[in-house]
């Protein structure tokens, strides 16, 4: 009997010992819970480790309104660039063709002779030596003198010469010149020794350079 009644108090005292531990440890995962949903701010780098590659999401990542328009600039100037880079491929794939275009054209005419005023195989001036190239080449009709060529098509910088600008020159007061630039600082023309091409950089030329116009791109 005394046993029994020293067994009771001791149960009473274990269970109200392990009600303690247990509100103790529930109000600690309750602190802990708490805690947790308080905001948290971390670093880009922080939040990149948090990457989910299963999901392909990044965990509680905050919409970055500076992010969004930062991609859409870079998207823009991207396809600038690359369309840049497209208008110069098309151009540069153009360039043989043009060169080889106007080779043939000075094999066909080579041994022609200058004549003021001439439009044929039996004598030819500048003016109508580069309308005969535009003519029988590009289908493109120009005017018959040079000082109406010059106004035909877009003024373009000695610099920015590419094969098929037309170039002219004031030969005196009242003379002028034009010949088919074909690359490589030469220009093809009819000058009073034949048909001939000629580097920009002769003297005479240089000197006497007026202005070039772009007819075809």
């Amino acid at each position: 009997m005394i046993k029994n009644i020293f067994f009771i108090p001791t149960a009473v005292l274990l269970f109200s010992a392990c009600s303690h531990n247990n509100q103790s440890i529930e109000k600690q995962i309750a602190k802990d819970n708490s805690s947790n949903k308080k905001e948290i701010i971390l670093s880009y780098d922080e939040y990149k480790k948090q990457y989910d590659s299963k999901n392909q999401k990044v965990i509680n990542k905050p919409f970055n309104t500076n992010s969004y328009l930062l991609s859409k600039q870079y998207e823009s100037t991207l396809s600038s660039s690359n369309k840049q880079e497209n208008d110069t491929s098309t151009l540069s794939s153009q360039l043989p063709k043009k060169t080889q275009v106007f080779s043939d054209f000075y094999n066909e005419w080579k041994n022609v002779k200058y004549k003021m005023g001439g439009t044929s195989k039996n004598g030819i001036d500048c003016s109508a030596f580069t309308q005969k190239i535009y003519k029988e080449k590009f289908n493109i009709t120009l005017p018959r003198t040079t000082i109406t060529q010059v106004n035909v098509g877009t003024e373009v910088k000695k610099s920015e010469l590419i094969p098929g600008d037309l170039v002219f020159f004031k030969t005196s007061k009242t003379d002028k010149h034009v010949g088919v630039y074909v690359g490589d600082n030469k220009f093809l023309h009819a000058s009073i020794k034949g048909i001939q091409y000629t580097s920009l950089d002769k003297p005479f030329y240089k000197k006497n350079y007026w202005t070039s116009r772009r007819i075809i791109d």
